[in-house]
């Protein structure tokens, strides 16, 4: 890049940088010392304001770089990750937001432990919580570093070293000092600014095209290197019965794993009651739905104006698609046009991974303060308040997160945000649904529910393709792969399942039938919800 698109994008870097510390800085002023105000934002946000922060958290450097850079590389197999990303918001809807609100106060580990042993439940669901949230941080991380090394026009690693670190130390910023009010104000500018930046290129490749939207998938597919079969299914997912599986298991983690993101679950407890929840999931599917629709355009006019081997060249996973996109909708190198809307679009990439990070830490950040400290700590322990636990959590998952991002900085965001949502369909939603849902359920089976689906997931992925025996692999030069799936959602999702439904059946333990009517009525109706 030249030194105009340099110092213009930094500028505005910097620029949203500014604000958002002004945010979280005129936040931080207020008290909020108590664990509803930092965890939940004192519950005070309207269903519109709550559905822009949702959508903030939901539409990720995943969907913004890594969905669209999948398109451009491999055309209709691409756009499985826009089907599940937006299908996954119906069962969140119908089965999940409400009732969440009504039974839990602050995490996943309320809902369940509600009619449980509090304290095997709770290191449970919080160890989980806490793994999905530094593996859905380490895609936003990845993202990140592309979009900082095409900006000074190096591929080493050094700037992309900078920019994860950066990230992280920002994110443990807003955190810390402005806690759920700040976060949740960082992703309604965050959503709004990306929402508009959205539209102004999707207008614009439609009016390259003069609207005719054959003509935009006729010259995609030419300049894709493939022909006609950009445009039909099997580029990537195709072929032999490893990538069809691989196809398959991807689109079940995708549409049942949203339902288990901790940050997606905790912005239901901002809002005073169950209806503004569910209002407030109404608004983010209709504003996540526009935008993953303008997703597929801009995938696709990457691959027609830029060219696939263009895209590939900057970044062999397709994470610079859509600022290469933008320089070339502009005017091309070298053109003001091309240096103004280049710089936009990195700015408000970056903005969308700073948003989406502070809202993962503040969910992880907040699992390892209210269940895991909450549940271990002793009567004579440390004094120290959940809040003050939670800022230096916040620390910590800060730090992994960095060092996980460097080690995984050639890989797709989007097939990260993939394995994150396969973890959390495998370990948080089967022990979600059946705390919600069955009435026999016991503590050893919410136990088993989660480590039956976290430690398979986890094991399935370190013996896979991802991790060793590939030269895309993150480490090539080794080989125990012995898993021949990318994603291990078909494997792992059914034995959460599984695994809960044993834990259960082979209980001594006697469900707490009292609990559970007392947990229905709270669910359906609201009554006695905090």
């Amino acid at each position: 890049m030249t030194g105009e698109h340099q110092t213009l994008a930094l500028l505005m870097f910097s620029g949203f940088v500014a604000v958002t510390l002004g945010i979280t800085t005129w936040v931080s002023r207020r008290r909020h010392g108590s664990a509803e105000e930092f965890y939940a934002g004192g519950r005070l946000f309207s269903p519109m304001e709550n559905g822009f922060a949702i959508a903030g958290d939901y539409m990720s450097a995943a969907s913004f770089l890594g969905v669209t850079g999948l398109i451009a590389l491999y055309g209709y197999d691409g756009m499985l990750y826009v089907v599940g990303f937006l299908v996954a918001w119906l069962v969140v809807l119908f089965l999940v937001a409400e009732l969440v609100r009504n039974c839990g106060r602050f995490t996943l580990a309320d809902v369940v432990a509600a009619r449980m042993s509090e304290r095997p439940v709770r290191i449970a669901a919080g160890t989980s919580s806490v793994t999905v949230s530094v593996l859905y941080l380490v895609a936003q991380m990845v993202g990140a570093g592309s979009l900082v090394a095409l900006l000074l026009g190096r591929t080493s690693g050094a700037a992309q070293a900078w920019a994860v670190v950066g990230v992280g130390a920002l994110m443990v910023i807003y955190v810390s000092l402005g806690g759920m009010r700040a976060t949740t104000w960082i992703q309604i500018v965050k959503a709004v600014l990306l929402l508009s930046g959205t539209i102004a290129l999707t207008v614009l490749v439609l009016l390259r095209f003069h609207g005719d939207v054959d003509r935009l998938l006729l010259t995609a597919a030419d300049r894709s290197g493939h022909g006609r079969a950009f445009l039909a299914p099997g580029l990537k997912y195709g072929g032999n019965w490893t990538a069809r599986l691989d196809f398959i298991s991807l689109g079940i983690a995708l549409v049942l794993g949203t339902g288990g993101l901790p940050h997606i679950l905790s912005r239901f407890y901002t809002v005073p009651t169950a209806r503004a929840a569910r209002r407030s999931a109404v608004w983010s599917i209709g504003l996540i739905g526009g935008f993953y629709l303008m997703t597929i355009v801009l995938g696709f006019g990457a691959a027609a104006v830029v060219g696939t081997d263009a895209v590939r060249g900057s970044n062999a996973a397709g994470n610079t698609a859509v600022p290469l996109l933008a320089l070339d909708l502009g005017g091309g190198v070298g053109s003001t046009g091309g240096t103004v809307l280049f710089a936009v679009v990195a700015a408000v990439a970056f903005a969308t991974i700073l948003a989406v990070v502070a809202g993962i830490t503040l969910a992880s950040s907040a699992s390892v303060a209210h269940d895991l400290y909450a549940s271990l700590r002793r009567s004579r322990g440390t004094a120290l308040s959940e809040v003050a636990v939670a800022r230096w959590a916040a620390v910590g998952i800060g730090v992994v997160a960095i060092a996980l991002g460097l080690l995984a900085r050639d890989l797709n965001v989007a097939f990260l945000v993939g394995l994150a949502f396969a973890v959390a369909a495998s370990a948080n939603l089967p022990v979600l649904l059946y705390s919600l849902f069955w009435r026999g359920f016991t503590t050893r089976g919410a136990v088993w529910a989660v480590y039956g689906g976290l430690i398979p997931a986890l094991g399935l992925v370190l013996l896979s393709p991802v991790v060793s025996g590939s030269p895309t692999s993150l480490f090539p030069d080794v080989d125990f792969q012995y898993f021949p799936l990318q994603n291990p959602g078909i494997v792992s999702i059914p034995l959460g399942f599984l695994a809960g439904w044993l834990g259960t059946i082979t209980s001594d333990e006697v469900a707490d039938e009292a609990g559970y009517a007392e947990t229905e009525v709270r669910s359906l109706t609201g009554a006695g919800a905090v």
